[in-house]
């Protein structure tokens, strides 16, 4: 029996993990819950990196894999994981080289310049930040290092960087104190370890075009592109996902160039033995990939996907790499030809009146053959407070659905929604602006670097 650790874990994805082949053969055993990892006022890194060291360094049964399928804190302290006990895996300076978005953006363009928009470092605690903006408007303005576009912002003009930057300064502690914490432990390239999770990234627009996610696997130099999703973006400035759908409609010869500069960057950067995502924008009319950014992780949201449309979670390649072989993984065995992910937004404040109960939610899934619905937000719950949201909207509900074509996905879709008892009472005049934490920016000026915090009471021990 094969006992693997997973960092975050949570009954949805337990549940999944136990449907893989050879799963009566593996013991899956959390460290930390998902809500301990995620919905916590502070992340808490500096437990994984003591206090879940020393649980698996001393666990009773020997443990064969630690993996994990959350984006920060999980995809960058894992390899720091591993390491403490042995296991394969890439390094952690390979996972930052992904993670990092700056340092990344560095070393995308030294193997594939052609692909990556201008950009560069901004330090939002400057002075003046604004004056080390050496890029045209319009472009984006993001931390080094946060997650579904929290704290990212579309810059027009002078007016917008200075609204950003604000907003910046106050929230930014919650992702770059934990992250530098994960710094400390690797060893820097000196222009690098200047820019620290304090900082941001300001970054050309490049999302002219369709968008698309390829997810792709490392394993002792080989590297393998096995599916593509199309992601569809709505909102102010198409900023917001209305959709991933697996597999992509883009040419074929268009996703094998796309694979092809996965191959080169992955190998490049050095990242092997682990899933990884990268992110793509096709400009069909100058013909253009632009590069968007490269996630160390496989997507926990692309899992049903790949059920629905090959008949397996890929949560099989994160397993098979994590116990150190070469991935196995079906291909076209499920039961739809196309399945999507719809994010059901909201992109004002309200307050939640209704939402469906589990037997509602039952029977539409019950009359709608391959349609699993979640609701992300509860009754009375205000939208500006739920966490770590994109900075236009709010994520109220996620309909995976699959189909044989388009328009069954749509009518799906329509169905659902007409047919889902969930109830918004908007706030006058307030739109979106997602959890803003109530911190001074002054006090993080002075103290970004005395960064030890406690965090909240995590799960039993791993034996």
């Amino acid at each position: 029996m094969k006992q693997i650790i997973v960092v975050g874990l949570d009954e949805v994805h337990l549940e999944q993990l136990r449907t893989l082949p050879d799963a009566q053969d593996y013991r899956f055993k959390a460290l930390l819950t998902a809500e301990e990892i995620k919905q916590q006022p502070q992340f808490p890194v500096e437990w994984l990196l003591h206090e879940g060291v020393a649980q698996l360094q001393h666990a009773r049964d020997p443990i064969d894999a630690v993996i994990g399928y959350w984006d920060f804190p999980v995809s960058t302290v894992l390899p720091i994981l591993r390491n403490a006990v042995g296991l394969p895996g890439p390094s952690l300076e390979a996972v930052l080289g992904c993670e990092h978005k700056y340092w990344s953006r560095r070393l995308q363009a030294e193997v594939a310049p052609e692909h990556v928009p201008p950009f560069c470092a901004v330090d939002p605690f400057a002075d003046d930040p604004l004056a080390q903006v050496r890029i045209d408007y319009p472009f984006w303005l993001k931390p080094i290092k946060a997650v579904l576009s929290n704290l990212g912002f579309r810059i027009d003009d002078a007016g917008d960087f200075d609204a950003a930057i604000a907003r910046i300064r106050a929230e930014i502690q919650r992702w770059g104190a934990p992250f530098n914490l994960i710094l400390d432990q690797a060893k820097l390239p000196e222009a690098i370890a200047a820019v620290d999770g304090y900082q941001c990234i300001a970054e050309s627009l490049i999302s002219a075009g369709r968008q698309v996610t390829q997810e792709g696997w490392s394993f002792g130099g080989e590297v393998e592109i096995y599916g593509t999703m199309d992601s569809l973006r709505t909102g102010p400035g198409a900023s917001c996902f209305e959709r991933y759908q697996y597999s992509s409609q883009l040419p074929a010869a268009v996703l094998e160039r796309m694979s092809a500069i996965s191959r080169r960057v992955i190998r490049h950067i050095g990242y092997d033995g682990a899933p990884f995502n990268i992110e793509y924008f096709w400009d069909q009319d100058q013909d253009q990939i632009w590069l968007l950014e490269i996630n160390a992780r496989l997507s926990k949201s692309h899992a049903p996907l790949f059920r629905m449309v090959d008949g397996c979670y890929h949560h099989q390649v994160m397993v098979d790499l994590g116990l150190g072989r070469r991935p196995r993984f079906q291909r076209g065995h499920g039961d739809f030809r196309l399945a999507a992910k719809f994010m059901l937004r909201q992109f004002n404040d309200a307050i939640v009146k209704r939402v469906p109960s589990a037997d509602e939610i039952a029977q539409i899934e019950a009359t709608l053959p391959g349609t699993e619905i979640t609701i992300s937000v509860e009754p009375g719950q205000r939208l500006s407070d739920l966490r770590d949201q994109d900075s236009y909207s709010y994520e109220v509900a996620v309909i995976f659905i699959g189909g044989n074509d388009e328009a069954e996905l749509e009518a799906k879709l329509a169905n659902c929604k007409r047919r889902l008892p969930l109830e918004l009472e908007a706030i006058a005049g307030r739109q979106a602006q997602p959890e803003q934490t109530k911190t001074n920016s002054d006090r993080i000026t002075t103290a970004r670097r005395q960064q030890r915090r406690s965090v909240s009471k995590p799960s039993e021990p791993v034996h």
